[in-house]
């Protein structure tokens, strides 16, 4: 249960105090032993909020969500395959930042910034520094869309999107919102789950009153995520209109069987969000000691298909460079 002092802070506040020291959150978590498993990246550091912390268990060294933070020293190990950039994404940014990979739509770079970095994430080595789109590129990233009326759904990403200011964010969508062609605004953000405050009453007064149909796809992995207080904020979006997807990453040793697939599912319906896609592991430099088989993969879909109702039952995938589309995984390749 996320901290009742924790909770009562404003996002702006808990974004401010998140933890950045690997011996603070081994000592709250009473792990200290675990010390000499662990390092201090020069790079995409340690950052995680306290509520999310407080949601992982004490003493608990095979927590799913600690797994999820804390910095291992095999992300240290160079392994073969797993490189930079798995999704060629730095060549597919005709204007600065914005990312053109599906036909009808574009994704929007708005920040590099996060408000908790997870250790298998695919863009940890992307160059934020070249694709933040200034008060110029804003005016290019228009006329692209203009020039492209194909483009009817713009996705706002990162970084995560809501780790911006309402102000900022508002602009945004004041913007997108008068291009006609435009018909969805989406945004993929892990914030409503590691502060669940960012769902603040503006932000939803403001995406319920959009001409756009609003979506937002959140990226949660594990039931424990999904305590009360955390429900309560979706259901609020839900309430003012806003269509809730998930999207995970099907991660070892912290939601690869069965039970703990079945129980996200679950817990994202009570919710008010809907299972979306599973993915398979992008290879990123670093993240290979999550990454399961394929094979694993299509065995453990199976299983899910047997268990719950086909709506609870997100759609098994993989992304690939070039691709203009999320490629789907062959369940029947080896039935």
């Amino acid at each position: 249960m996320i901290n009742h002092l924790i909770t009562q802070k404003n996002w702006q506040t808990q974004l401010s105090e998140a933890i950045t020291s690997v011996d603070e959150l081994l000592s709250m978590l009473q792990l200290e032993s675990m010390r000499a498993e662990v390092y201090v990246p020069k790079h995409f550091e340690l950052r995680v909020p306290r509520g999310f912390v407080a949601k992982i268990a004490i003493g608990d060294r095979n927590d799913p969500l600690l797994k999820q933070v804390l910095p291992d020293q095999q992300e240290q190990i160079n392994v073969t395959g797993y490189v930079a950039d798995p999704l060629s994404e730095n060549t597919q940014n005709p204007v600065k930042g914005l990312l053109h990979k599906y036909q009808s739509r574009v994704l929007l770079t708005i920040t590099g910034a996060c408000a908790i970095h997870c250790r298998y994430c695919f863009r940890q080595h992307f160059d934020y520094s070249a694709n933040m789109p200034t008060a110029d590129a804003k005016e290019n990233i228009i006329n692209y869309i203009n020039a492209n009326p194909e483009v009817n759904e713009v996705i706002l990403s990162g970084g995560d999107p809501l780790n911006v200011t309402n102000r900022r964010l508002f602009s945004w969508l004041d913007t997108l919102e008068s291009l006609p062609q435009i018909t969805t605004i989406r945004l993929h953000t892990r914030l409503p789950l590691v502060i669940p405050a960012r769902l603040d009453a503006a932000l939803l007064e403001r995406l319920s009153q959009s001409r756009c149909h609003i979506v937002m796809v959140i990226h949660c992995n594990h039931a424990n995520e999904l305590d009360a207080p955390t429900a309560e904020y979706l259901q609020r979006a839900r309430a003012a209109g806003v269509t809730l997807l998930n999207q995970a990453v099907l991660l070892k040793g912290v939601n690869d069987t069965l039970n703990a697939q079945v129980q996200l599912s679950q817990r994202l319906f009570a919710s008010g969000v809907l299972p979306y896609y599973l993915h398979v592991l992008d290879k990123v430099a670093g993240a290979a000691h999550f990454d399961s088989s394929e094979q694993a993969a299509i065995e453990l879909y199976w299983s899910l298909l047997a268990s719950l109702p086909g709506y609870l039952v997100p759609k098994l995938v993989r992304e690939l460079p070039n691709k203009p589309f999320k490629v789907p995984i062959d369940i029947y390749s080896n039935s």
